[in-house]
């Protein structure tokens, strides 16, 4: 009897090191809004290119001027806001509900890990686009994506680095398929986070 209690006490007392060490209150609706956001974009973008005179799916290989490549930027940038707000949203209102701080020492070495690859990749990105490198951008965004979701996994439910492998092997794919980031943009960012979101939202609920 003593034994049993024993090791229902160590139990206790790993479980609650591992909360106090990990973010716990990560919504799996963030990552279902998430990829709602992204698959929107990915449509608005398609309707920009026909606008354009660009038929996406005819497998040619496309140039795009200054000024569209300005505009797909600043489509991405709502896209990403939305997501952030959306995930901070839902996240600090999980926290609420089950008595955490949305705010602690495990969130900042959280977002340290998780910005440091993401980061790199935006600067590293940014070298794309300058050098006009623009069938690269899309695969690097997953990739480094994926790093640093793989990257947090230490700081939060471990199961997103299973997201982040996933990111990372479709970032790796579509190295080979070039002009169509759009579509692995739209798997990635967009399905991807939906199914996460939700199996993540109906396990941890």
């Amino acid at each position: 009897m003593e034994s049993k209690n024993y090791h229902e006490d160590l139990s206790h007392i790993r479980s609650m090191m591992e909360r106090s060490s990990r973010f716990i209150s990560l919504s799996g609706l963030s990552g279902v809004v998430a990829g709602l956001a992204a698959v929107v974009g990915a449509v608005y973008v398609y309707f920009v290119f026909q606008r354009e005179g660009i038929d996406y799916f005819d497998g040619e290989r496309n140039f795009f001027r200054p000024s569209l490549v300005k505009e797909l930027i600043l489509i991405g940038t709502v896209i990403l806001i939305t997501a952030v707000l959306s995930g901070y949203l839902f996240t600090a209102n999980k926290s609420k509900k089950k008595g955490l701080k949305i705010w602690d020492a495990t969130t900042k070495r959280l977002l340290v890990t998780f910005a440091v690859p993401l980061v790199t990749g935006g600067f590293f990105c940014l070298g794309l686009l300058y050098h006009h490198l623009f069938v690269f951008v899309a695969p690097a965004t997953l990739i480094f994506y994926g790093l640093a979701l793989v990257s947090a996994e230490r700081y939060t439910l471990t199961d997103i680095k299973y997201l982040g492998y996933c990111q990372i092997v479709l970032g790796l794919v579509s190295l080979f398929f070039p002009g169509w980031g759009l579509l692995f943009w739209t798997i990635g960012f967009g399905m991807l986070h939906i199914v996460y979101g939700l199996i993540m939202h109906k396990k941890y609920k």
